[in-house]
């Protein structure tokens, strides 16, 4: 195992609020890049006032900004961009997640920048992408869940389409820029160059779409893609079933479908004329869904059922809240679920790093900095600003501080 962190020396300008931009910055931090997240004086990243908050501390802005330096500046004023245009000469990476053309009245666009740091690796995270005509569109996750056909696929086939109930446009996004940021720099390790990386978060949903898509163009629209409710379209059985005492998930492909019947005790059904291929068992679904969850009620437990499904090599699983995750096994071994301090909100459980290297070391020991706590050490150690320079910048408002 090796200590020294995977990004060491990279450092990366962080234009990112809310949460599709920080949830890529965060993976950065936490792989040893050095993180300036510079936010709009005078309040900040406005996750900051998010509730839960402990002490004038929000959970969420812990969990995605943990090991972030903070400059905080007012990028409305020509002085503070002139600040943001001098820093770039000094950075490897700038992420940002504002509306198309915010960057560029700005003058913090990539075209601008590159001619400062050939070798900057810009990344755009942003609802619609960079060009296209939706691309001056506001977005928010359940916005780009509606574009991307995730809502039309989540909830009951007869109901309103729903919103899957987390930031998976955000996150997913922000995984999407990660990722691209990576090979960018292996790519500028051999050419030297820099580049633009533009991620939409309707781009990256859309990409998710796993038959949904191609069915509809292979069969000349004879697939018709539809909200499934709890169980899945294509394949039965797939999809919840009520237990004993909550829900368990199953799917058995053709291959594994035997194993079900086994566990059952009813090795008949594999010759019964409605289950005898995927194609009556989809047909059929609701009478072989009564015939599962009758065999699951004669179990006093979901474990128990779970046992027995696992014991036959049957894919399953429980519906865990994530409320649920705060203790199981799997969570806490996998350091999935990682208990962080801080000095104002206190001890509290987040979600840990998601990429296992075989390599890697401990996960760092991270803080959160106060808004503008990091002004004076950023400008005095990448621009050489003396102290007298940096009061200056404060006394002009060029850059702010609060003590949150």
């Amino acid at each position: 195992m090796i200590d020294e962190p995977y990004l060491e020396g990279v450092k990366v300008l962080d234009f990112t609020q809310y949460l599709a931009g920080p949830s890529c910055t965060r993976l950065l931090v936490e792989l040893g890049a050095e993180v300036i997240k510079v936010e709009m004086a005078p309040w900040g990243d406005p996750t900051r006032a998010g509730v839960p908050r402990r002490n004038r501390r929000a959970g969420g802005f812990i969990q995605q900004n943990r090991g972030k330096r903070s400059l905080c500046v007012d990028l409305l004023r020509p002085e503070g961009v002139e600040l943001v245009q001098e820093l770039v000469a000094h950075v490897d990476v700038l992420v940002e997640n504002y509306s198309h053309g915010v960057m560029a009245r700005r003058g913090m666009d990539f075209e601008t920048l590159s001619k400062l740091n050939p070798r900057l690796i810009y990344a755009s995270v942003s609802g619609f992408g960079q060009s296209g005509p939706l691309k001056h569109k506001t977005s928010f996750d359940f916005i780009a869940q509606a574009y991307a056909g995730v809502m039309h696929m989540t909830g009951d086939p007869d109901g309103a389409p729903t919103f899957v109930g987390i930031g998976v446009g955000d996150t997913n996004a922000g995984v999407h820029a990660f990722a691209g940021i990576g090979y960018a720099l292996y790519r500028r390790d051999r050419t030297g160059k820099g580049m633009h990386i533009d991620v939409s978060m309707v781009d990256a949903l859309f990409h998710m779409q796993e038959t949904a898509v191609h069915a509809v163009s292979m069969t000349d629209g004879e697939f018709v893609p539809l909200r499934q409710g709890r169980h899945y379209q294509p394949l039965s059985p797939a999809g919840t079933f009520k237990a004993p005492q909550g829900w368990i998930v199953i799917l058995c492909t053709q291959g594994q479908v035997g194993y079900l019947w086994e566990a059952m005790g009813r090795p008949e059904l594999a010759e019964h004329e409605h289950f005898r291929s995927n194609g009556g068992r989809v047909e059929h679904r609701d009478e072989l869904t009564e015939l599962i969850e009758a065999w699951m009620a004669t179990f006093d437990t979901d474990d128990e059922v779970i046992a027995v499904l696992e014991r036959h090599r049957v894919p399953c699983g429980p519906v865990l809240s994530p409320a649920d995750a705060l203790d199981h096994p799997y969570f806490l071994e996998r350091n999935m679920v990682r208990e962080v301090h801080d000095e104002r909100a206190g001890t509290f459980k987040i979600p840990g790093f998601p990429i296992k290297f075989s390599d890697r070391g401990p996960d760092p020991d991270l803080r959160t900095a106060n808004l503008g706590e990091d002004n004076h050490a950023v400008l005095g150690e990448l621009l050489g600003y003396d102290r007298a320079t940096i009061a200056a910048l404060e006394q002009a408002g060029v850059i702010a501080g609060k003590d949150r």
